[in-house]
Parts: structure tokens; C-alpha cells; sequence
């Protein structure tokens, strides 16, 4: 008996039952690269000092920016339409304006570039190296679940946006 990741309301129009809020996924990955790095070190390629030090601070400093700039878009986007955020509300709109246009998970995205910049920034190769295994639980465990429930729940419209627009870039 396989299982349906949407989840219905009494009544309403579901939710997508993905397997955890992401707002919480990607905070546990940080805090479990943290534990990491103090429980079993692995060196980090780029030294602390020189140039190349400067060079990836500078660019972890601009990823984590362009992260936060791609969250307030997204965020943007979802207040604009009067639709809910968190993953455990329904969807009231289908959203394809803004960075919609091209991306259909800027939000997710955003966080991706945060936590990969953050990574860069305290030099942790643990919180790289769970950015894997953390997408895989986000590809399947979240966005394939939603991606289910907005089909359902908005039938060809969606079909035809994920006809148009990249899942990421």
C-alpha cells in the first residue's frame, strides 16, 4: 500500500505532508555540521590567511546575500498573493510571479545559498558536505511532495507552470 503525501484537511484542500517544515531542516543541518566539526575535525582546504582566504570570504559573504535577497523575493511573492508560507497551511494561490517566473523554489533555493554560504564563511567542511544529503531530503522528502499536492490541488495550471519554469534555475 504505497502512501499519498497529501494530506487532506476535514473538508479543505490538503497540505502537502512533506516530511518537516524546511525552516527546521536547514537550521538542524547547520547545528549537526556544527556538532561535526567539533566531534570529528577534517581540515578545510582554504587557509585562514592570504588572498584566497579574502577571495572566499568575499564570495561566501555575497552567496549569503544573494540568499537572504532570494528569500525576501520569494516571501515577497507569497504575501502578494494573499497565500500562506509555512508548508503546513493550504495554498490559496498558485504563485508564478516574481522570482516564480524563474524558479518555482526560490525559497528553497535561497536557503541552499544561505547554508552553502554560511558553510564558506566559518570554513565548517561538515555543514559542505551535509548540503548533499540535505538536498536529496529536501528534493524528495519536501519539494516532490508539494509538487504532488500543487498538482492536485491546482490541475493544469500547475502542470502548464512546471511545463514553463525550472524546478531551481
Amino acid at each position: 500500500m504505497g502512501t499519498n503525501p497529501v494530506m487532506q484537511d476535514e473538508g479543505g484542500p490538503g497540505i502537502a505532508g512533506v516530511i518537516a517544515r524546511p525552516i527546521l531542516l536547514f537550521p538542524a543541518a547547520l547545528l549537526l555540521g556544527f556538532a561535526l566539526d567539533h566531534l570529528l575535525r577534517l581540515p578545510f582546504p582554504i587557509s585562514r590567511i592570504g588572498l584566497v582566504h579574502w577571495i572566499s570570504a568575499i564570495i561566501a559573504g555575497s552567496v549569503i546575500v544573494i540568499g537572504i535577497a532570494a528569500f525576501a523575493a520569494g516571501v515577497r511573492s507569497f504575501s502578494r498573493a494573499a497565500t500562506p508560507l509555512p508548508t503546513n497551511q493550504p495554498a490559496r494561490a498558485l504563485v508564478m510571479t516574481g522570482v516564480y517566473r524563474w524558479t518555482r523554489n526560490p525559497i528553497y533555493l535561497a536557503f541552499f545559498l544561505v547554508y552553502g554560504g554560511i558553510g564558506m564563511a566559518i570554513r565548517s567542511p561538515w555543514i559542505l558536505i551535509l548540503a548533499l544529503p540535505l538536498a536529496i531530503l529536501i528534493r524528495y522528502g519536501v519539494v516532490a511532495r508539494e509538487e504532488v499536492y500543487l498538482e492536485r490541488r491546482f490541475g493544469d495550471a500547475y502542470l502548464d507552470y512546471k511545463r514553463r519554469v525550472r524546478r531551481w534555475l
